[in-house]
């Protein structure tokens, strides 16, 4: 009789498992996905995401949650994007959740630390600190990663990135205090670190492949497709420009 059990019990998992499978396979040839959601997985998750955070910001508004509220900041949110759309993004390789913590982490502990030295150079006594702008290439290919790394970045008290070259990767980034070569050495490593661990955490080569978007705002930019093969500085200058402004605060 348990025998029996088990048996009926293996048959229905694999009954409803491979209804669902078949379910799946008949949804993905028969329905067709709005082309204002997306052509690549990848994009409609985005879209999805964004939905999802526009109804999320109009139940908060609302300050009550109910069907009706979410239904109609559902209905808000596809009005938004499929009226008022914005330019692509492109979005390329996966979300790696243990390095994204990785960062998460260094991120606390850099706004810690970061504050105490900048609140430490606001009281002590002596000449005032000394800001430089630092140039600093990194290796990260994606926009949207490169956002990401440049709000990481602007939210650390003491650096703010004040240009951004986006057909040589290069970031100029206002550092609060580098009158020694160890604080310039120790900025230079943390860029290190962000470059790595954000290349860890959304964008490592082995699944990285681009985005039929990929580009789309070189035209904007007027890169040449020459400039975007051969990605050689051209540029001459020390990478450390000092800041001849009183320096009055982290930013």
């Amino acid at each position: 009789m348990k025998a029996r059990i088990i048996t009926a019990w293996r048959v229905s998992l694999l009954f409803i498992f491979w209804n669902f499978v078949s379910a799946l396979v008949w949804l993905r040839q028969n329905i067709r996905i709005p082309n204002w959601l997306g052509s690549d997985s990848r994009e409609v998750w985005v879209r999805l995401w964004t939905l999802g955070w526009l109804t999320f910001v109009w139940v908060l508004l609302w300050g009550t949650v109910t069907w009706a509220n979410i239904i109609g900041g559902l209905v808000v949110a596809v009005a938004v994007v499929t009226l008022l759309p914005l330019p692509r993004v492109p979005v390329e390789g996966r979300i790696h959740p243990i390095a994204l913590l990785v960062i998460l982490v260094r991120l606390v502990f850099d706004l810690v630390l970061s504050s105490v030295q900048v609140a430490w150079a606001a009281i002590r006594p002596g000449r005032p600190p000394m800001g430089a702008v630092i140039r600093v290439r990194v290796a990260i290919k994606s926009d949207m990663v490169l956002t990401l790394a440049v709000d990481y970045l602007n939210m650390v008290p003491g650096t703010m990135v004040v240009e951004i070259d986006h057909r040589r990767r290069m970031l100029y980034v206002h550092v609060f205090d580098v009158r020694t070569d160890k604080q310039v050495r120790a900025f230079y490593k943390q860029m290190k670190f962000v470059e790595r661990a954000f290349v860890q955490a959304f964008e490592r080569d082995s699944e990285w492949h681009p985005s039929p978007y990929h580009g789309i705002d070189d035209d904007f930019h007027n890169v040449r497709h020459t400039d975007r093969v051969h990605v050689a500085e051209r540029t001459a200058g020390p990478d450390v420009i000092p800041d001849q402004r009183p320096s009055g605060g982290p930013r």
